[in-house]
């Protein structure tokens, strides 16, 4: 998908402009505006080396919710938080159950992983509330009532429930835990109360298949192909599915010292062999395109020790809902072979299962052509990454856009996008939802 606006190489050829010879009274995001909240949410949670640590659920995580909802309603909107902690934003009070007119979901998510980038989540979020802040100011009348989310815990990196407030809203209720608790064994519930949610009452945070026509994600791509392609803006035509563990080896804890090689049950050992295991899947065995272990915990973490137990994340990734299927599998009979040989424990609990989501064909249309109303060429193309978009898929149609990551790296320190991308994306969302 290629819009016929001109390409050329250079970032200025793809600042936002007005289609020739017509009178654009539409109205238009204030750029300056976005940049300087990102900048300011940046600061929350943010590191000297420029990364940002802003887990779901965390005081980091609490104060950008409470700086949103601070900055919505001094620009005279209104804000809500449901029962999962998702936070809403919108021109009149939100109604889960019964709309009275349509509705736009637009939105992302303000948590971050551990030392991660400033953008991820956190730029979708801002631009939708700069696009409803837009539409209030100039006084825009919108065929459907434009609502802003916030989702909670999309990432999962504190609380192992990734995807956690899309979850919700899309009723995937039994899918979650009844007491989830983040890895130090803390519980959610008395997090998600402090951040305005609560565990008891989540089936009320649910939104009917009907009460939403749409929902758009403006986000980076947190991949090189924009960039490499030189083009401003990715149309997202499907979202990979993903798979995520949590793997548990127990074994016999001893003295570094005293503890004969022979008769050893080293947990970190077997795990060290578990995590080998993970990267054939995909590097060797070709069932699945990529297959992570991003997050590893020893007890006791202590060097003149034998570890007791060893726990740690396992992400798998596929467009195909069979590859993800038939990886798992082979894991967790490599994991029984493994536990037999080394006389440890394995336990495997399942964080999340998403399936490839397409996104909805009108929606790629209408960003396209919002694109292409603004001289904006356009590529079709996949996300790797996982959104929430796919969870909403559930009760809606979804459409996302994209705009480029530089050098292609995201959840780290280093994410970043041109300040023109970062205005166009902005104007693109805008386009799209007045054209709905």
């Amino acid at each position: 998908m290629r819009n016929p606006a001109t390409r050329s190489g250079g970032i200025a050829d793809h600042a936002v402009r007005r289609p020739h010879g017509t009178a654009d009274t539409v109205p238009h995001v204030d750029g300056a505006r976005l940049l300087r909240r990102i900048d300011r949410f940046s600061r929350i949670g943010g590191a000297e080396d420029g990364g940002v640590t802003r887990m779901g659920f965390s005081e980091a995580d609490r104060e950008a919710r409470a700086r949103l909802v601070s900055e919505a309603r001094a620009a005279g909107l209104e804000t809500s938080v449901d029962a999962g902690g998702n936070v809403f934003i919108s021109r009149s009070t939100v109604r889960p159950k019964s709309p009275a007119r349509p509705r736009i979901l637009i939105g992302s998510h303000l948590d971050t992983v551990a030392n991660g980038g400033r953008l991820d989540g956190a730029y979708g979020v801002l631009a939708g509330l700069e696009v409803l802040q837009c539409l209030a100011e100039s006084g825009t009348v919108t065929g459907c009532d434009v609502v802003v989310v916030a989702f909670a815990n999309e990432e999962g990196a504190l609380f192992p429930q990734p995807f956690w407030g899309s979850m919700v809203l899309a009723g995937r209720l039994d899918a979650l835990p009844s007491e989830p608790r983040d890895h130090a064994g803390r519980p959610l519930r008395e997090a998600l109360a402090l951040a305005g949610g609560d565990l008891s009452d989540l089936a009320s945070a649910v939104w009917a298949p009907d009460s939403v026509v749409g929902y758009l994600e403006l986000h980076v791509e947190q991949g090189p192909v924009l960039e490499r392609l030189g083009l401003p803006i990715g149309v997202v035509d499907s979202i990979t599915g993903r798979t995520q563990l949590t793997v548990e080896v127990t074994g016999v804890a001893g003295h570094a010292g005293t503890s004969p090689m022979e008769g050893r049950r080293d947990p970190l050992v077997a795990a060290a062999e578990a995590v080998l295991s993970v990267e054939r899947l995909a590097r060797e065995d070709r069932l699945c395109r990529v297959a992570t272990v991003g997050w590893l915990e020893v007890t006791a973490n202590s060097p003149n020790t034998i570890p007791g137990c060893v726990r740690f994340s396992v992400d798998i990734r596929d467009s195909d809902s069979a590859g993800l299927a038939a990886a798992e599998q082979a894991l967790r009979a490599t994991l029984a072979d493994l536990a037999e040989r080394r006389e440890v424990r394995i336990a495997i609990e399942v964080a999340v299962r998403t399936d490839r989501v397409r996104t909805d064909p009108r929606l790629r249309q209408e960003i396209a052509a919002a694109a292409a109303d603004l001289g904006l060429a356009c590529e079709a193309m996949p996300s790797g990454a996982g959104h929430d978009a796919q969870v909403v898929a559930d009760i809606a149609p979804v459409g996302m856009i994209f705009v480029p990551s530089v050098d292609g790296v995201s959840h780290v320190p280093a994410e970043r996008t041109a300040p023109e991308h970062l205005t166009a994306g902005a104007e693109v969302l805008l386009r799209t939802v007045l054209r709905l």
